[in-house]
This record gives structure tokens, C-alpha cells and sequence, in this order.
């Protein structure tokens, strides 16, 4: 099937080919033309399928297949709802790039910036509107923005944007648009939750699902690394140095977490740079962008932040802390192996993480290759403090008497000299053709189960 075959709209299909796109993706084949007949569609799918030009592309041809005579001042006809502002600016820039050849005007508005350019732009008629919840909402209460006219509303990321605590914005927001209007939604799964906003939203909703549910990617080989936490940084240097790492996104579960592990490998010598919502809106887009142009090797994200992080053939995933929620993993990991490329995730685990890693196995109905560096084996004396389960983050247990785990814990200066795998034939930290059941040791706590 190619493009020519969906009936887009030719300046659409113009700009697909100059991006060099001939065959839709499997959630493009199936999501495009019930979206062009006007249908309300629900459709998960795994991050790096092609799902934003999946409805980008048919919202395009049906603005284009609707346009009325152009007007002085151009109502809001499409709107698309996102959690962050890098997944709505993604969106944007997708909007823009298959519809560069098109009379059709978006924009795109979120928090962290000033709100005045947005008025000026809003007021000059968008026909396209890419928003978070809360600005949005934030025009609404300023009546600088007029919903009354929007024809389709999409929901990108629904999932998150629930977990995210947005739930009650999005009623908000549904109260204001009109009833009758055309609803996409799309969610990494069809969540009971999922199922109970779409029940109230949508009429006979076409269903889509492209890829069985919290699987994660085929082109994806995963790798855990047991380590006491106190030398995971150590041991995450010594990976991106020894084997040339020079574009490596990673994961802390929390804000403090990212700022601190950043700090620590500027010091090593490797360029690192943080994003999460405590960052300024302009720091984001500055270390996102320096990212993507290899101007930093790492950079060290949480769950949130990295939701719109679309890097076209990124190589590696390192969760230098398992997610609190089974779920994440499947989103964190898929941010590389898009789009038929081979990516590699790399986990390093601590005895903390164990149950962790254990509903992770759990979920995705794997058992992670467990792969030990001589010289970086768990102490066995150091006994868990378990990780509490959901989104509101670790919650270590007290104990009783002596020194403070984290005292204990305290990073110590890096070892010299480089470490080794078990087996001695295997020289570099991890390779693709020389992992077997040989190649790692497996202490007792890390056993397969």
C-alpha cells in the first residue's frame, strides 16, 4: 500500500514524498482512512509507529476537504490535546511539515513560556490548534481563545495525560467544544480508565490497535546490569565511555534524581544535560536541541519529560532507575528501535529494584538477560529497602538504629582500571553477537525466576 493509495489531498502527499515517506506504517494504513470518512477512532499504539502523521496526515486532508473561503479572521476548527510541551510541539512540527503546502495556519501553546505572543498569534486565526490542558484552559479563563468552532479534537498520549493528573481539565475542556464534532484518541493502551473517558466522549468509536498490549519492540534487545546503587553512575560512565557512546538518553524516576546524576557526569567528562519539569520551558527546548544535534551525549530525562522525545534512529536507553510503574518501561525503552531501527536498552538494577523488575519481567512476559561486570557484583550483605509501586514516586522504608542508608550509600571515587566481564572472552560491555548464557554471572537475588 503507499500513500497515493489513502486519497490524500496532493499538496499533502507532495510534502510526505519530499520527506522521502512512500509506504504507510501499519497504524497509518489503518487509521487514515476511517479519520478521512469522518469517524471517531480509538487506536493505541506503541511509541515509534508513525501514530502522529497518522492523524496529522488525515486531520490536513479533511481541514483542506471542509475550507470554507478565506476569512480575515479563521476559526479554530481542529484541536489536538497533549500531556507536555515537547509532545506538543512535536505535533506542531509535524502539523507544519506535511501541511507546508497547504493554506492552513496553526500554533501551538503550552505553559513555561509568556502567554502574550500566543494571544497575538491566536488572534491573527489559527485553523490548528496544538495545546497542553493547562494553557489552554489559561487562554479559556482570559477569553482569548474561542472553542465553539473546533470540528475535530484529538487526544494524543490519553494515558498520560490521565496519569498526569488531567482529568478533570479535560472535562473543562470537553464542556467548552462543541458536542457534535469528530473524536480521535490515542493511548499506548486501551487502560479500563482509557475505555471509561472514551465511553462518555466518543460515538462508535473505530477501534485500532497495532501492536498487542505493553509489548515492547521487536528491533529492541534489553539488557539488565545488577549493581549496588551507590556505583551505578560509575558503572554508567564506564559504559558510555569505554564503548563510544555519543548519543544516550536516560532515565531517573525523579527531578532530583536527574539533576544530580547530570552534575556527576559532566565531572566524569561525559556532556550531560537534564530535562524535567522543573526546567524552564527554554532550557528544555536548549537541551533537547543539543541533544539531537550531538552537541551532548546524554541526556538524563524523567518518565514526563521524555513523552515527545521523537529522535529518529536513537541508539541507546539506559533506566539508571526502574519506573515505579511496569508501564513506563515499555514507553522509556521505545523511545529507541523506532521505526525499524535497532536500539539496545540497558537497566541498571539495584536489590532495591528487584519487585520492580519483577512486575517489568512480568508485564512485557520476558525474562531480561542479566548481565554481570567482574568487579561490579551486588554486595550481598546490603538488604532492600523496597521501592513503592505508582507514580507518587519512591518512598524508602526507615530503619532502625545505625547509619542512614543514604550516608552509606554515599558515592566513592571510581575504581581504576577498566572492568571485566565474567567471561573473559568478552571484552566490551555488551555486544549483540556474543551474549549467551555464558556471558553473565547471576548472583542469587538477580536468579532467573
Amino acid at each position: 500500500m503507499s500513500f497515493e493509495s489513502l486519497g490524500l489531498h496532493a499538496d499533502i502527499l507532495r510534502a510526505v514524498s519530499e520527506k522521502g515517506y512512500t509506504t504507510p506504517t501499519p497504524i497509518q494504513q489503518q487509521a487514515i482512512p476511517p479519520v478521512m470518512e469522518g469517524k471517531d477512532l480509538m487506536g493505541a499504539a506503541q511509541t515509534g509507529t508513525g501514530k502522529t502523521a497518522g492523524f496529522t496526515l488525515p486531520l490536513l486532508h479533511r481541514l483542506m476537504e471542509s475550507r470554507k473561503s478565506t476569512s480575515s479572521k479563521r476559526p479554530i476548527r481542529a484541536l489536538v490535546l497533549t500531556p507536555t510541551r515537547e509532545l506538543a510541539a512535536q505535533v506542531a512540527e509535524s502539523i507544519s511539515l506535511y501541511g507546508k503546502h497547504l493554506p492552513l495556519r496553526s500554533a501551538v501553546i503550552f505553559g513555561g513560556v509568556k502567554i502574550n505572543p500566543q494571544i497575538q498569534k491566536l488572534r491573527q486565526g489559527v485553523d490548528i490548534l496544538i495545546a497542553t490542558p493547562g494553557r489552554l484552559l489559561d487562554h479559556v479563563s482570559q477569553r482569548t481563545i474561542d472553542l465553539s468552532t473546533v470540528d475535530i479534537l484529538v487526544l494524543d498520549e490519553a494515558d498520560r495525560m490521565l496519569d498526569m493528573g488531567f482529568i478533570h481539565d479535560i472535562r473543562k475542556v470537553l464542556a467548552i467544544v462543541p458536542k457534535n464534532k469528530q473524536t480521535l484518541l490515542f493511548s499506548a493502551t486501551f487502560s479500563p480508565d482509557i475505555k471509561k473517558l472514551a465511553n462518555g466522549l466518543m460515538d462508535k468509536p473505530t477501534l485500532i490497535e497495532v501492536a498487542r498490549e505493553n509489548t515492547t519492540a521487536e528491533m529492541i534487545s534489553q539488557v539488565i546490569h545488577p549493581v549496588d546503587k551507590k556505583r551505578k553512575r560509575e558503572l554508567l560512565s564506564f559504559l558510555i565511555g569505554s564503548n563510544n557512546w555519543k548519543q544516550v538518553l536516560v532515565f531517573t524516576r525523579t527531578k532530583h534524581g536527574a539533576n544530580k546524576l547530570t552534575e556527576q557526569l559532566n565531572k566524569d567528562g561525559i556532556t550531560a544535560a537534564a530535562i524535567h519539569g522543573n526546567k524552564s520551558q527554554a532550557a528544555r527546548t536548549k537541551a533537547l536541541a543539543n541533544f539531537k544535534a550531538n552537541s551532548i551525549s546524554v541526556l538524563v530525562a524523567t518518565d514526563i519529560a521524555a513523552r515527545g522525545i521523537d529522535i529518529d534512529q536513537l541508539p541507546h536507553v539506559v533506566n539508571f532507575e526502574l519506573p515505579n510503574v511496569p508501564e513506563d518501561y515499555v514507553h522509556r525503552i521505545g523511545r529507541t528501535g523506532r521505526a525499524g531501527s535497532e536500539g539496545e536498552a540497558i537497566s541498571l538494577v539495584c536489590v532495591d529494584e528487584l519487585k520492580l523488575l519483577k512486575d517489568i519481567e512480568r508485564l512485557i512476559k520476558t525474562n531480561i538477560e542479566k548481565v554481570t561486570f567482574e568487579g561490579y557484583e551486588p554486595d550481598p550483605s546490603i538488604k532492600a529497602e523496597p521501592i513503592r509501586n505508582g507514580r507518587g514516586g519512591p518512598r524508602p522504608q526507615k530503619k532502625s538504629g545505625g547509619q542512614p542508608r543514604s550516608n552509606r550509600n554515599k558515592p566513592q571515587g571510581q575504581k581504576q582500571g577498566a572492568p571485566k566481564r565474567k567471561n573473559a572472552s568478552a571484552q566490551k560491555p555488551r555486544s549483540n553477537t556474543n551474549r549467551n548464557a555464558n556471558s553473565s554471572s547471576r548472583p542469587d537475588n538477580f536468579g532467573n525466576r
